[in-house]
């Protein structure tokens, strides 16, 4: 199947403008599919060239490294498919391991024994622009909520501070 190429006016298609967002565009040192665009630039490190990945709707790279050098040793290798589909799965990665950091540090857990029973605790951070806050909830052993409470972001779980929470009858934390 020939590659999908980049749409141009012809005197027996309308005149649409500019492509749609989301349509694939094939060229050198520009290629947009799959949810990504490919674009190699001038390294401003060296004289050499860089390539950045961008995900629809992002305003910043996902991913940016070296590009190869063309035959003549002066501009760039051309993209292609296959550089491309690397390109996307190695941003993809990227993004996923940025996401998975994120969460981590959004999201904590602990499991505790107080108050003769098993408790799973958890604080779930909302880091909002003005006012950050989070939400402590405690889940009984077979994972009913027990009590939700909301505290300051900046709150630390540890397995210390649950049990105090909990054998507090799940008074809010100060």
């Amino acid at each position: 199947m020939p590659p999908k190429m980049r749409a141009m006016h012809t005197p027996d298609t309308p005149d649409q403008g500019e492509l749609a967002p989301d349509a694939p565009i094939q060229e050198a040192r520009l290629w947009r599919d799959k949810g990504w665009t490919a674009r190699v630039i001038k390294n401003e490190d060296d004289d050499g060239w860089a390539v950045e990945m961008v995900m629809d709707g992002e305003p910043e790279p996902a991913l940016v490294g070296p590009w190869t050098m063309g035959r003549d040793k002066k501009n760039p290798k051309p993209l292609d498919v296959s550089a491309f589909n690397t390109l996307v799965k190695t941003a993809s990665e990227v993004v996923r391991r940025h996401e998975q950091q994120l969460h981590a540090q959004l999201h904590k857990e602990v499991s505790v024994f107080a108050a003769d029973a098993r408790w799973r605790v958890t604080l779930d951070i909302t880091p909002d622009e003005d006012e950050p806050y989070a939400t402590l909830t405690a889940m009984d052993d077979e994972g009913d909520e027990a009590a939700q409470v909301r505290v300051s972001a900046g709150f630390k779980l540890s397995s210390d501070s649950a049990t105090r929470w909990i054998e507090q009858g799940f008074a809010k934390p100060r």
